[in-house]
């Protein structure tokens, strides 16, 4: 062991953690923010607090800082680290960083530009770094008395601006989803004719025009994240229900068909859950069903898992909060309102009351990091109307329609900027 015994966290006794030779130790640290510097250890107590740490802005091979849990009480208040410019494992700054384990004791050692900061050791455990989460989202095409391609963008407050002109085929019955971190993608669809071609949407907003189609034409289709920065397109039909899937790589790329798993049907709602994987739920093979299918963080679709909730076709569904997702609202022989939440590791909850007005064929996107917005759809006449779903999955009400009214469109995050 080098340097002395009294700058070991421990002390004399007990577990050792490396300290570097004369590594001095602070007083205890009770605010909710503080700046730490290299060659110094920190008790930090969140008795009654969060506490943010900002690590040196500049940093050299070899730079050590310990951080320690004075109180036990990090399970409680977590510490969330701010890499301040410089990465951490290998992750640039703008990824959360939390330790939020009772009893945990940080030993931090600065490598190289590329990896950053490194835990030399966590006793106890830590939490992987989480992937910043979208801001704004994109509602585009869908059918408003004919097929338009208009899109409205939604800030990261959830107020929806005014139409934008419309690029790429008139089309409705589409689908989106967010892919390569902060970009999005509209495929599929309908001009009176099934099409496979897509759209993609930069980190402004912005979207392109046609790329040349991929995989199997079909409508009514929809899509979902997965792996953290792709997207799988998946059912649909095509005069008649399929079931299968294209994945679309981090750069916006659509993959080949692949085999369909699972009951065909359409109408249906996809959604990001857990962090890094989808579900796809609901829907119509002919006959309304509540059946999901899980695709896990590589993109396979597993076999159905029974229905749970209101079966209804046109619901909509996306993220909220950290790892967690919602189907809401839909059509069983009436216009609904319901939802049920998704837990982080895919299980869809029962029924919950309703808000706002029952439709559906709208769609649903996240914004503002961990909240969603519901928009558009029908509830017999066409519908500009929106929804603000918060970080607890509770719908808001009605929020007077801005665009024009549709149905039959989709939704996308994209941005990782406010």
């Amino acid at each position: 062991m080098s340097g002395l015994v009294k700058d070991n966290i421990f002390g004399s006794s007990g577990v050792v953690l490396e300290a570097a030779g004369g590594l001095s130790w602070q007083s205890v640290v009770t605010a909710s923010t503080v700046t730490v510097s290299a060659a110094k250890g920190y008790f930090i107590n969140t008795t009654s607090n969060a506490c943010t740490i900002t690590l040196p802005s500049a940093a050299e091979a070899g730079d050590q800082i310990i951080l320690v849990d004075y109180a036990r009480t990090w399970g409680t208040n977590a510490i969330t680290i701010d890499s301040n410019g410089l990465n951490f494992q290998g992750e640039d700054d703008s990824y959360t960083v939390d330790y939020d384990t009772a009893g945990q004791s940080l030993n931090l050692v600065y490598s190289d530009a590329t990896t950053g900061w490194t835990p030399s050791s966590d006793i106890v455990n830590a939490l992987e770094p989480v992937e910043p989460q979208t801001q704004k989202t994109i509602f585009g095409y869908g059918l408003a008395g004919a097929n338009v391609s208009i899109t409205n963008l939604v800030n990261s407050s959830g107020v929806v601006a005014t139409d934008t002109t419309g690029v790429g085929t008139a089309r409705q019955g589409i689908a989106a989803a967010s892919y390569g971190g902060d970009k999005a993608i509209f495929g599929y669809g309908t001009t009176g004719s099934a099409t496979n071609v897509s759209n993609l949407v930069n980190n402004s907003g912005v979207v392109a025009s046609d790329v040349s189609g991929v995989g199997t034409s079909r409508f009514q289709l929809r899509a979902a994240g997965y792996g953290t920065d792709k997207v799988i397109f998946g059912y649909g039909t095509t005069g008649s229900v399929v079931s299968e899937t294209n994945l679309v790589n981090n750069s916006g790329v659509v993959g080949a068909d692949v085999s369909g798993v699972g009951t065909a049907r359409e109408q249906l709602a996809g959604a990001t859950y857990g962090g890094d994987k989808g579900i796809f739920g609901f829907g119509t093979t002919g006959s309304y069903t509540g059946i999901t299918n899980l695709v896990n963080n590589v993109g396979v679709v597993a076999s159905d898992t029974s229905a749970v909730g209101t079966a209804r076709f046109g619901p909509g569904g996306t993220k909220y909060g950290t790892n967690t997702a919602i189907f809401c609202f839909g059509y069983n022989d009436s216009q609904l309102n319901t939802r049920n939440l998704v837990s982080s590791v895919g299980v869809v909850a029962a029924d919950a009351t309703g808000a706002g007005t029952g439709r559906n064929n709208g769609a649903a996107a996240s914004y503002g990091g961990d909240k969603a917005i519901f928009g558009f759809g029908t509830s017999g006449d066409q519908s500009g109307a929106t929804n603000l779903i918060s970080n607890t999955g509770v719908v808001g009400s009605d929020v007077t329609a801005v665009g024009s009214v549709r149905t039959s469109l989709a939704a996308a995050g994209f941005s990782l900027s406010a």
